[in-house]
């Protein structure tokens, strides 16, 4: 089922919520510039498996609200820290894709890994996000041409062929959220970074990357391995920036292993 939860005064976050009834939880945190949408082909498969799985939009993106302001890591996390609340989560896996496991690793350090009892980041978005030549370009894009801009993040997110009816189902994904929200986003991955944040991380954290990503290098899936303590890293072979997707089998499977 869906609804939407408060998290500040006129700010309302999307929250898909699959299998309430099951006695082991999952939160995915999705990422730029997509929504919950994007574990489909997870949520087809871990729900019947037994497993709770939350989907959250953050603000600016998917169904939620979409506010001036609020896109930095601090509020972000902050957010997702007013669903456990509301949700009254505790023991559960958090899940984060590329910026999300960005917003997953504040979550993190800034709360202490509150309720979460797994951590998985999927070509997470960190130590550091874009670079100031990728974001100016973005930022030009998504001022002037938010379509092409998102066209051209298809264009290199998969390393595996897709047809043209899935690339017009991620891009309108992506179309979803506001082009103010989607700007901000981009300038947020351009000055903020993580790195005092991974020594603090003390869960048990799976490091999923495909060894094709041409978003987020798989060298920085390597760094997070060396700094985050207690964690272990899977290369994808078969994926760029979509191993979700890419290799959905194998992420499902990995899932259910490891939490």
């Amino acid at each position: 089922m869906g609804y939407f939860i408060p998290v500040e005064p006129g700010v309302n976050l999307f929250v898909e919520d699959i299998n309430q009834e099951a006695a082991k939880t999952i939160v995915f945190i999705h990422g730029w510039p997509l929504s919950h949408k994007q574990f489909e082909y997870q949520f087809n498969i871990l729900p019947a498996l037994g497993y709770r799985c939350i989907g959250i939009d953050w603000r600016g993106f998917g169904k939620s609200d979409k506010p001036i302001n609020g896109y930095t890591y601090n509020r972000l996390a902050d957010d997702i820290r007013m669903v456990v609340s509301t949700l009254q989560l505790d023991n559960f896996a958090l899940v984060g894709h590329s910026t999300g496991g960005a917003i997953a690793i504040r979550y993190m350090s800034r709360y202490n890994g509150y309720g979460v009892s797994k951590l998985i980041l999927i070509d997470a978005a960190a130590p550091t996000g874009f670079t100031k030549e990728t974001a100016k370009d973005l930022l030009k894009e998504t001022l002037n041409d938010r379509p092409k801009m998102m066209q051209g993040i298809i264009d290199t997110f998969f390393f595996q062929y897709i047809t043209n009816s899935f690339s017009d189902w991620f891009f309108q994904m992506g179309l979803e959220a506001a082009g103010w929200s989607t700007a901000a986003i981009i300038k947020l991955l351009r000055d903020e970074k993580l790195d005092a944040d991974l020594p603090k991380i003390d869960k048990p954290t799976l490091i999923i990357h495909g060894i094709h990503d041409k978003v987020i290098p798989f060298a920085q899936a390597q760094e997070l391995d060396q700094k985050i303590r207690n964690s272990q890293l899977v290369p994808f072979q078969y994926s760029g920036h979509g191993p979700f997707w890419e290799e959905r089998d194998k992420v499902n499977q990995l899932l259910t292993q490891f939490i």
